[in-house]
C-alpha cells in the first residue's frame, strides 16, 4: 500500500526535528537532523496504521493512494550540499 501524507518538520531548539502531519495527528516523530527525523517516518507511520486497525477506523480517503499506477504530486525537502 502507498500512502501520500503531508508532513511538518518543526525544528527544535535543543537541536533536532520533529515531524507531525495535519492529516494524521497521531504521527509524531524526531531525528537529530532532517534525513534522521524523515527516515522515522516510515515506523511512525506503520504505528499509526496499526492503531487504526486496531481501533477499526479506516485512514483518511486521501492517505491512501488508490490507483498507483497513476502519476503522484508530492513535495519533498531537498537540502543543497
Amino acid at each position: 500500500m502507498q500512502y501520500k501524507i503531508p508532513l511538518v518538520l518543526t525544528p527544535q531548539a535543543e537541536g533536532g526535528y520533529t515531524v507531525t502531519s495535519p492529516l494524521l495527528p497521531e504521527l509524531v516523530t524526531e531525528g537529530d537532523t532532517v534525513d534522521e527525523a524523515l527516515a522515522n517516518v516510515r515506523d511512525a507511520l506503520a504505528a499509526v496504521i496499526e492503531t487504526y486497525e486496531d481501533l477499526g477506523q479506516s485512514l483518511p480517503r486521501n492517505a491512501v493512494i488508490q490507483d498507483v499506477s497513476s502519476p503522484v504530486w508530492f513535495e519533498t525537502l531537498v537540502i543543497a550540499p
